[in-house]
């Protein structure tokens, strides 16, 4: 049992804390509600399909999560479409790929400093941060005990903190008659088919972004958590694996999956079951519980969609509040990169589009930029 409720546990969590900032792409990007339903059901399918296999492959529990970051990433560009976002996944997903076959390529990507990639994604994350609190001004009454409990919970533990507050704006949405179900209903579920189309603009402001964010603030911590509970993970299978999936169900409007961390770690550890042998069946059950999310997004989504846009709109600021704390830590942990950073993080947290890239982008080139001209000018004192 306790293998059964820590895979739910972490299921919950994962749906709960960031399905609003998945909302979120969706609405940048002009989905209409069949399409947010497949998004919804292509990354619940290949969460579930990758961990399954992963975790009945290596007999380790293997947890995987959609991009959370990737999704905050999406949500913030501007003047894309469906079609373009999709084929920007594809990239995404084929870079993954060659990630996991082709080496140089992973030590290329580990040569990007840290300390910009965690800034290019603290400005994104940034805005839906700040979000919340414009929130506060225009409701008051629904956002502020939202905060409230949110702080509260976490200081019993973190991973309650957005699930409470979803909680509570959901009681506080309907007995306030805030809730109104929306005239355009959600099939239980459904794949819709979005052709793809290869924009270099979506590519570059999306595509490349979304691989390396995906790469730096997923991938990375969810291999160090499952190394921290004793388990060697086969990093190229695991690669190839999500990879693979989120090619596949790129098409359906899914934009990434990616090894988890947070929800790993409810399932890695003796909680699950004292021996490490046996933890692994934690991620059939979670594989297995996705599977069934995927059979239902569309009633879920019904739900989630029935809220106040100040509800929506908090509970994604509040969930990606760990993600920016842990990024501004990442950005501004080097003393020699710290300027750098702080450019690429103020790029990244501004509207600047040029030639029809998004600003995650530009951050990227800023910051190494930047990094650049600090090393010419170094070696120049030192000749000198």
């Amino acid at each position: 049992m306790s293998i059964v409720f820590s895979a739910l546990v972490a299921v919950f969590v994962g749906f709960a804390a960031s399905v609003a900032v998945v909302l979120a792409a969706a609405q940048a990007l002009g989905a209409t509600p069949g399409q947010t339903v497949s998004w919804i059901a292509g990354l619940a399918l290949a969460k579930g399909v990758a961990s399954l296999w992963l975790s009945c492959r290596h007999r380790m529990p293997i947890i995987c999560a959609w991009s959370t970051p990737g999704a905050a990433l999406i949500a913030a560009s501007t003047g894309l479409d469906m079609a373009a976002a999709v084929g920007a996944f594809l990239v995404a997903a084929a870079l993954m790929m060659l990630t996991a076959a082709f080496r140089p390529l992973g030590a290329l990507i580990e040569r990007i400093p840290m300390p910009i990639a965690a800034a290019m994604l603290a400005g994104v994350i940034f805005r839906f941060v700040v979000a919340v609190f414009d929130e506060v001004r225009m409701s008051p009454g629904l956002v502020l005990p939202l905060l409230a409990v949110f702080l509260m919970a976490r200081l019993i533990n973190p991973f309650l903190g957005v699930i409470a507050a979803l909680g509570a704006g959901l009681a506080l949405s309907f007995a306030s008659g805030l809730a109104s179900w929306p005239s355009a209903g959600f099939a239980l579920t459904g794949l819709e088919f979005v052709t793809p189309r290869l924009d270099m603009a979506a590519m570059l402001g999306i595509g490349i972004p979304l691989y390396l964010v995906t790469m730096a603030a997923q991938n990375l911590p969810g291999f160090a958590v499952l190394r921290a509970a004793g388990f060697h993970p086969p990093v190229p299978s695991c690669l190839f694996v999500t990879g693979l999936t989120s090619f596949l169900t790129a098409p359906f409007g899914a934009h990434m999956v990616n090894m988890a961390a947070i929800s790993a770690s409810i399932c890695t550890g003796p909680d699950t079951h004292r021996d490490p042998e046996q933890r692994w069946k934690a991620g059939i059950v979670y594989g297995v519980a996705w599977l069934a999310i995927a059979a239902c997004a569309g009633l879920l989504l019904a739900l989630i969609v029935a809220m106040p846009k100040a509800l929506i709109v908090a509970v994604a600021g509040l969930g990606l509040v760990g993600s920016l704390t842990g990024a501004l830590g990442q950005a501004m942990s080097s003393d020699r990169e710290r300027f750098a950073a702080i450019i690429a993080f103020a790029v990244a947290a501004s509207s600047l589009t040029l030639f029809g890239v998004g600003s995650a982008f530009w951050s990227l080139v800023a910051g190494l930029g930047v990094l650049t001209l600090d090393a010419i000018a170094g070696r120049l004192r030192a000749s000198s």
